[in-house]
């Protein structure tokens, strides 16, 4: 797949491309920016390889990499038997080769708590943001900004997160005192953007590293000043979306994707972002020491569940392919005219031939029993149009988190229609679905893993 590259200014410095591969024009600087990695293991030596290729690719321009939450994953069995360790050295090795920043999101807390989590990720080398506050002491457990130097610029990093308790593992929330993301940013973006009064109005570059969701980061938006980047996360959404100098990015999730962000200068001197995102194969040149760190892991950590086989494909399917394979799964189970289920109970895509245990818990992440409701076909048709987005989905179009559909085409709107969705969905209907709430009853028998299994097995009889 080739890498999208999105001009955010229509001069023509910047769009004299030297080639594949190269910096555009002007460039002074590469961020690479990532989010909601989850222990994603199929590619995490790529990952790290990747940046060992745009390093000798760019021998002369500083970079630097901001991962913004979510870095770990408690449903990976190896991740969680081993507390991270393949994770922790992936920390190192960014952290040895190039400044590396990290904002801590709601998953961060996998393995410990979130003070030993920050001591730990910071032992390694990387700095961490973050907005999240000890309920006990009322102390921040890291800085909510830190300024990075690079290339000849002073970038001020920002990160918040989501303040979603549910999305936090049950053992860590009453250590936790949670801001509301906007009204954080309304209280202290204007203290933490004002640049050094000795230094003058440009000395900094603002970055934000939210993990707080696109529902958050609309209202965000405007409290920041034109030429930031802002990066968001959470969502496991992949976007570029261009508001005057300044970028919103979404990177998309499981190490599928990476955001290079170009610092580069217009012809009259202001800084403007050149964005483009890369895929990361599975497949690509993996760092040696991650190469050796999750051999060691799956030595010392493996368990014979692990590489059981659960069922087969003909050919891989990418995370989204993967995604819309399990709901139309679950809509033949459910024997349902429509099913939906959240995008975020879905992870990294299933592989070609055998698929193992771990390969299926990556990609379906949560279980659930399913829950059925009626709509009628108007209801119906809005649903599936606002269901299964891509990177392509217009801006206007995003609330953030959505649902992966299968169901008719063209629904009757006279009709009256059954669907399903998992039990996740049925307790969050008006946020999963919008008003007003449906009535949904259980269907005994039937969960969401169990069905895709048995289908996967089903192919390779």
């Amino acid at each position: 797949m080739p890498r999208l590259r999105f001009p955010l200014l229509c001069w023509s410095v910047c769009l004299a491309l030297a080639g594949q591969g190269a910096p555009p024009a002007g460039a002074g600087a590469l961020l690479v920016l990532t989010g909601d990695q989850h222990s994603a293991y199929a590619r995490t030596a790529q990952f790290v390889g990747l940046i060992d290729r745009l390093r000798q690719e760019n021998p002369s321009l500083p970079v630097a990499v901001l991962l913004d939450g979510d870095t770990l994953e408690y449903g990976n069995a190896l991740a969680r038997r081993s507390r991270g360790a393949v994770d922790f050295a992936q920390f190192a090795a960014l952290a040895s080769r190039v400044p590396t920043v990290l904002n801590l999101g709601n998953h961060e807390p996998e393995f410990y708590d979130l003070a030993e989590t920050v001591r730990r990720i910071a032992a390694t080398g990387v700095q961490v943001v973050g907005n999240l506050t000890d309920h006990a002491t009322g102390r921040p457990f890291a800085p909510a900004s830190l300024v990075l130097p690079l290339g000849g610029e002073n970038l001020v990093i920002i990160g918040l997160t989501t303040d979603r308790l549910s999305t936090y593992r049950v053992a860590v929330r009453p250590a936790l005192d949670l801001a509301d993301p906007v009204v954080w940013a309304q209280t202290h973006f204007p203290q933490l953007l004002a640049p050094p009064a000795a230094k003058g109005p440009a000395t900094l570059r603002p970055i934000i590293l939210s993990h707080a969701g696109l529902a958050a980061d609309r209202d965000i938006l405007p409290l920041v000043p034109d030429g930031t980047l802002f990066a968001g996360a959470h969502d496991h959404l992949r976007l570029v979306q261009p508001f005057g100098r300044t970028v919103y990015v979404h990177s998309g999730a499981w190490n599928e994707f990476v955001t290079l962000a170009w610092l580069c200068r217009a012809p009259a001197g202001a800084p403007v972002w050149i964005v483009e995102q890369q895929p990361v194969p599975t497949e690509g040149p993996g760092a040696a020491e991650i190469v050796a760190a999750l051999a060691q892991a799956r030595k010392e950590f493996g368990a014979p569940e692990d590489t059981a086989i659960v069922g087969h494909l003909p050919q891989a399917l990418p995370p989204s392919e993967a995604a819309r394979f399990a709901v139309r799964t679950l809509r033949r189970a459910a024997g349902v005219d429509a099913a939906f289920v959240g995008n975020t109970t879905f992870g990294g895509g299933l592989p070609a031939g055998d698929i193992t245990a771990l390969d299926f818990d990556a990609c379906v992440r949560f279980d659930g029993a399913v829950f059925t409701a009626e709509v009628d076909g108007a209801r119906l048709a809005a649903l599936l149009a606002a269901s299964n987005q891509g990177p392509d989905t217009p801006f206007a179009q995003r609330r953030g988190e959505f649902n992966y559909a299968d169901g008719p085409a063209a629904p009757d709107p006279a009709r009256r229609y059954r669907i399903a969705t998992t039990d996740w969905g049925a307790k969050n209907t008006a946020r999963c679905f919008g008003p007003p709430d449906l009535a949904w009853q259980e269907l005994p028998g039937l969960k969401l893993k169990a069905a895709v299994v048995r289908c996967l097995q089903a192919r390779r009889e």
